[in-house]
């Protein structure tokens, strides 16, 4: 596995790093269980300090982290720099609310002669974070803000194209006054990972990836007894109501589909529309999409940006060339992208059969596939009828009726004329293919604690 740096926009190969020794690996295991042992006494104020300083750090030179994030994966600089804002705002949430999400709770027991019956939740110790490419901090911090105010510490393992945002991450934090072992990053390979999952001293492990890399590691830690969380891949549906307004919801279909160059696992990626403005909507939808602009993601005047690398681009165009073979119709849109450069003319896949295989992949770049529904129930059984579950949207002017035909969608996260939030302080995950636990708020905060029981009896004995 090469660490490397290589600007998508020009292929060229900026710098590279090797990777951790098994030697380094363990040192930084030894090093972070240490950590452990004084961070989990750390009181909540200091907690909430450094993680607070930290997100002033991020703000006070936004830019340049936004700089590194164009650089390594592509990001449209305006798209870099709202990651960073979005970085700093969940470092904030945890600072503001980890105490009292973790206070002490005292059960309502049946009987008097249970006891004084409180849950408390203890920090567990190392957890492995293994993260993607497509959001560098923003996945960092989802799982660094509340793992670190529960009183755990981090080993990250970051995709190997972002070498340098890892590292400029975990600098931050270390700027920011957490101690070192706290937070450590690893250019560590896969059998390395298995390797520290193996490790005692390691008591969980957050995955942000592949549906391919979530089954590996989930088996790994599996096998380890270990406790995980999968946030895999998506493929949302975006539905649109016949009483939509369509000049809203097709800006949002482009946007949906084509934000971070359609390289997010929540994009709107399956576009199912009601027949009676089907017709209309694809019109507009063509228009919309020939309006981006594919160049420089540092020019303001973008708005679509390169994928994250040439490997990317050969395996979503052998994708598309599979849907064809398969009867789907593909139709290139707008002025021809930059050849030079990751790019992927934006495409809109038509007349996907129920016998496609396509139709339950997951196209990670500007790709759409649009679907005729015959009726809102047949939307709903479209919707439904994915191995993914992570999340969609629904488009209608009666927003009433958007939240009841929302509840009939299977997925972790479902929005009404939005195609989809990624907050601060909304939940984060899916079901199915798209793996299994939550990130954010208390749900991401509880994951890897120990819910223990502290029961004070204190009545006589009977035999």
């Amino acid at each position: 596995m090469a660490y490397a740096t290589t600007n998508p926009f020009t292929n060229e190969t900026i710098k590279t790093f090797p990777n951790a020794t098994n030697e380094e690996v363990k040192a930084a295991l030894n090093t972070a269980n240490d950590a452990f042992l004084a961070w989990r006494e750390t009181n909540f104020e200091t907690r909430g300090k450094i993680l607070q300083k930290a997100a002033d750090l991020l703000r006070k030179d936004a830019d340049e982290y936004a700089k590194l994030l164009t650089l390594e994966m592509g990001k449209l600089f305006a798209e870099a720099k709202a990651e960073v804002e979005l970085s700093a705002k969940i470092l904030e949430y945890y600072v503001r609310n980890a105490e009292e999400l973790l206070k002490p709770e005292k059960l309502p027991v049946l009987d008097p002669a249970e006891g004084d019956a409180v849950l408390v939740c203890d920090p567990l110790g190392i957890i492995l974070a293994i993260e993607p490419w497509n959001f560098p901090y923003y996945q960092i911090a989802r799982i660094l803000a509340p793992q670190l105010s529960a009183g755990n510490v981090l080993i990250l393992k970051h995709a190997s194209n972002v070498p340098q945002s890892a590292a400029a991450f975990e600098k931050l934090m270390l700027d920011a006054g957490l101690p070192k072992g706290c937070f450590t990053n690893l250019y560590a390979t896969r059998e390395q990972i298995e390797m520290i999952i193996n490790d005692p001293r390691v008591h969980g492990v957050a995955l942000t990836g592949s549906e391919a890399a979530g089954a590996v590691v989930a088996a790994q830690a599996g096998s380890a007894l270990k406790k995980s969380t999968m946030e895999l891949g998506g493929a949302d549906a975006f539905v649109v109501l016949k009483d939509a307004d369509l000049e809203k919801t097709v800006k949002w279909a482009v946007f949906g589909r084509h934000w971070n160059g359609g390289q997010v696992c929540v994009s709107s990626k399956r576009m199912i529309i009601v027949d009676e403005v089907y017709d209309k909507f694809l019109e507009l939808y063509r228009k919309g999409v020939a309006e981006l602009v594919a160049g420089d993601p540092f020019d303001a005047n973008t708005t679509l940006a390169p994928l994250s690398s040439q490997t990317a681009v050969v395996d979503i165009k052998a994708n598309i060339a599979k849907a064809i073979e398969h009867g789907a119709k593909a139709e290139e849109v707008g002025p021809p992208v930059p050849t030079k450069g990751a790019f992927v003319q934006p495409t809109i896949l038509t007349e996907v059969g129920e016998d496609n295989p396509a139709r339950y992949w997951e196209f990670f770049g500007p790709v759409s596939m649009l679907f005729r529904a015959k009726d809102e129930e047949d939307a709903i059984r479209i919707a439904n009828d994915s191995p993914f579950g992570l999340g969609g949207s629904v488009f209608t002017q009666d927003t009433k009726r958007g939240a009841e035909v929302a509840a009939k969608i299977s997925t972790g996260m479902v929005f009404v004329n939005h195609p989809t939030k990624v907050e601060a302080d909304l939940p984060f995950g899916g079901v199915r293919r798209s793996g299994y636990g939550r990130e954010l708020l208390g749900l991401g905060l509880k994951e890897f604690v120990n819910h223990k029981l502290i029961d004070v009896v204190d009545i006589d004995a009977h035999f």
